[in-house]
C-alpha cells in the first residue's frame, strides 16, 4: 500500500504545497512578473497531478487528501495574492468574497458534523471554478478582471453549496463524484433495479 502511495501523481500534487513559499515572497516583493511565472507553474499542478494520476492509474486515496489538502493551500491564498497585487478588482467583489467564504466554510462545518472531518468535494462545477480562478489570475496580469471574478464568486457559491445538499441527501459519498445530479440519477436507477447494484459476491443463487 506504501509503494503504491509513493508515485509521481502525489509527488506533484505534494510539490504545490512545498511551491507556496515562492509565491508569498514574490507577492510580499511586489515582484509581478515572477508571480506571475510562479504562478502559472505552481498551479498547473493543480492539473498535470490529477492527469498523470488517471493516465498512468496512480489514483490512491492518499492522492485525493493530499490533493484536496493542496487545493485549500492554493486557492485559499489566491486570495490574499489577489488583495494585494490587485485591489482594484478585488474591492468592488468583497461581498461576493465574503459569502463565498462563508460558504465554503460551511460546507467543512456540516462535513465535520456528519462524518466526523473536514471534506472537500472535486465536482464538476468546482473543477470548472478552479480552471476559472487559475485563468483569472494569469489574466489580471494583462487586463480587468473584475466581473469575471464576479462570476467565479458566484459559481463558487453555487458549488460549495451542492456539496453541502450532497453531505445531507446523500452522506459520505466519492469526492469526485460529478455533481448531485449525477448521485440523483444513480438512486433512480439503483431504486429501480437493485439486483443490478448488488456485488456479485452478496448475490444468491
Amino acid at each position: 500500500m506504501k509503494s503504491k502511495n509513493l508515485n509521481l501523481a502525489n509527488a506533484i500534487t505534494v510539490s504545490r504545497i512545498l511551491l507556496m513559499p515562492f509565491l508569498f515572497m514574490f507577492v510580499v516583493e511586489e515582484n509581478r512578473n515572477a508571480f506571475f511565472v510562479g504562478y502559472i507553474i505552481v498551479g498547473s499542478t493543480d492539473f498535470l497531478d490529477g492527469f498523470i494520476a488517471r493516465k498512468l492509474n496512480q489514483v490512491t486515496k492518499l492522492g485525493k487528501i493530499l490533493d484536496s489538502i493542496a487545493d485549500i493551500f492554493f486557492y485559499i491564498p489566491t486570495a490574499w495574492f489577489l488583495m494585494v497585487l490587485y485591489p482594484e478588482y478585488i474591492m468592488p467583489n468583497l461581498l461576493w468574497l465574503v459569502g463565498a467564504f462563508l460558504v465554503y466554510f460551511a460546507s467543512f462545518i456540516v462535513s465535520i458534523i456528519k462524518f466526523g472531518k473536514p471534506i472537500m468535494m472535486h465536482t464538476s462545477l468546482l473543477r470548472f471554478n478552479a480552471v476559472l480562478v487559475f485563468s483569472m489570475v494569469i489574466l489580471s496580469y494583462f487586463l480587468n478582471t473584475t466581473y469575471l471574478l464576479t462570476f467565479i464568486l458566484i459559481n463558487f457559491m453555487i458549488g460549495f453549496f451542492e456539496s453541502i445538499l450532497i453531505f445531507i441527501r446523500f452522506g459520505h459519498v466519492d469526492v469526485d463524484t460529478k455533481s448531485i445530479f449525477t448521485l440523483i440519477k444513480r438512486k433512480k436507477l439503483i431504486d429501480l433495479n437493485p439486483e443490478d447494484f448488488i456485488p456479485k459476491s452478496k448475490r444468491t443463487l
